[in-house]
């Protein structure tokens, strides 16, 4: 009976040793260190074309490194080709009358309207010498002499020759002046404004070539060529490998004994004896419940902080998505001295 007795004290204190451990322990191996599980993560960039079109050529596969700058494809842009050729046809057009306004009239034009103006001047002087002499020999002759058709068509015609000389004094003040400073102004603005519609042109042209916008590595190819894309349409998604980190799930027991900063291991199934070196880069200020796809051996409906924990990973050695269990080195007597310092 004592025996037995005996036997119970012994079992009960053992488990009792064993459970205190348990508990002190929470997730860590030992009181100096929280292990902790979580999955790789990484950003990504979704890319499509900023212009509407056909894809005439995509020139990377999924899997493909990629560097900032590197052309991924292109889009068909013969018609936008086109409308640029018109457009800088029609501004050569604009450039050159302005040129002209500027230059003024050229010597051989004002010598031509010159010569045009005393040609019109030596008509008028005819046409009133002849008007003049009909109106006198109607005079001395009693209207007899001549008939009034007569001097009616010479009066018309010393009419349409003033006409005819005031038009080509017009025409060479015109050409001595040039075209008025507002004539000037207004066409120099259709130059500019025929300017920006080729600009316009030729952004759109460049907009239908999709370029990387860092170094990254292809994820996914999601259209090909011949499709229609557009700026609602991504044409690839690139995986970036930095920053890079790993997603866990810190217990409330635990917050205290980890802070940003603090440096970290994170081991993969595929190396577990090849850690990679990181540090806490993200303690969330909110609580959550465990989500479903965290292993962990608590119960899921613990409130619990989520962790990024960000990795120098120059091998590329950790993937999107890869599970992978993160140990911190903490000390305990430190945290808890800063704690009440703190206080």
């Amino acid at each position: 009976m004592k025996k037995s007795l005996i036997a119970a004290v012994v079992i009960i204190v053992l488990v009792g040793g064993v459970a205190t451990i348990w508990l002190n322990r929470g997730s860590s191996g030992n009181a100096g260190e929280v292990t902790l599980h979580g999955n790789v993560d990484i950003r990504q960039v979704s890319l499509a074309f900023e212009e509407s079109g056909r894809i005439r050529q995509l020139d990377v596969q999924e899997g493909d490194r990629v560097h900032a700058g590197q052309i991924l494809g292109n889009l068909d842009m013969e018609s936008l080709e086109i409308q640029a050729r018109q457009a800088a046809a029609k501004l050569a057009a604009q450039e050159q009358t302005v040129q002209e306004q500027q230059a003024g009239s050229r010597p051989e034009e004002i010598a031509q309207a010159r010569a045009q103006l005393a040609s019109a001047r030596a008509q008028l002087e005819k046409a009133e010498q002849d008007l003049k002499r009909l109106q006198n020999i109607a005079a001395s002759t009693g209207g007899k002499g001549v008939s009034k058709q007569e001097t009616d068509a010479a009066r018309s015609n010393q009419r349409v020759a003033a006409s005819n000389a005031r038009e080509r004094q017009a025409n060479l003040d015109l050409l001595l002046n040039g075209v008025r400073s507002e004539q000037r102004q207004g066409a120099v603005a259709q130059t500019d404004a025929l300017r920006a519609d080729l600009d316009l042109l030729h952004y759109r042209i460049a907009r239908g070539t999709l370029k990387a916008p860092v170094d990254a590595v292809v994820r996914a190819r999601l259209l090909e060529q011949g499709d229609m894309a557009g700026p609602q349409k991504p044409a690839f998604t690139l995986a970036l490998d930095d920053p890079k980190w790993v997603r866990v799930w810190l217990s409330e027991s635990d917050l205290g004994r980890v802070r940003t900063g603090m440096p970290a291991q994170v081991f993969s199934d595929t190396w577990p004896d090849r850690p990679v070196t990181g540090q806490i880069g993200y303690i969330s200020s909110v609580a959550e419940f465990t989500p479903k796809s965290v292993q962990t051996e608590d119960l899921r409906t613990k409130l619990v902080y989520e962790v990024r924990v960000l990795v120098n990973d120059p091998k590329n050695t950790l993937r999107m998505g890869q599970p992978a269990t993160v140990k911190i080195a903490t000390d305990t007597t430190q945290n808890e001295t800063s704690h009440h310092a703190g206080l």
